[in-house]
């Protein structure tokens, strides 16, 4: 491979780090939760165990690895820090509004879930060093968390009536 061709990431390392292993405490933690659900009879349990492990974990450590790869310019350490505090922040008061039965706490945690997102995507805007495709599939994850945010929404307000 030749110097030209080469893929230089261009994010901050430590930040890819970071975001993998909140990722990993948080597919860990979903695991544990779906372990006890049948015997402590949690009612949200398996719901909270699937949003540990698909938003905490996949979403949120494929997004924010991705991005060391796929940032045009370095990212700075404040945006990973805001971006991990958004999203972290987003889900606890998502699965805190859940488990409460308030779903305006729920709104709360999407409303901060779409601040973290648009800062990831902007943080990918322009040409970076990667393949178009591998671009796009990040764009596409970052699309259906999006969708899925008012879906989660409308559910936790017929929940709570």
């Amino acid at each position: 491979m030749s110097d030209s061709s080469r893929v230089t990431p261009t994010g901050n390392v430590k930040g890819a780090v970071a975001f993998g292993a909140v990722a990993l405490l948080c597919v860990v933690a979903g695991g544990l939760v779906a372990a006890v659900t049948g015997p402590l009879h949690l009612g949200h349990g398996s719901w909270a165990a699937a949003y540990l492990v698909l938003v905490g974990g996949v979403a949120q450590g494929a997004l924010g690895i991705s991005q060391y790869f796929l940032a045009p310019h370095r990212l700075t350490g404040w945006k990973v820090v805001a971006e991990l505090v958004a999203w972290n922040g987003a889900s606890a008061a998502v699965m805190g509004g859940t488990l409460a039965g308030n779903p305006w706490v729920v709104d709360a945690g999407g409303v901060l879930l779409v601040a973290a997102l648009a800062l990831m995507f902007q943080g990918v805007r322009g040409p970076g060093s990667m393949p178009g495709w591998a671009l796009w599939g990040y764009r596409i994850l970052v699309a259906a968390v999006a969708v899925s945010i008012p879906v989660g929404l409308f559910l936790a307000h017929l929940r709570a009536q």
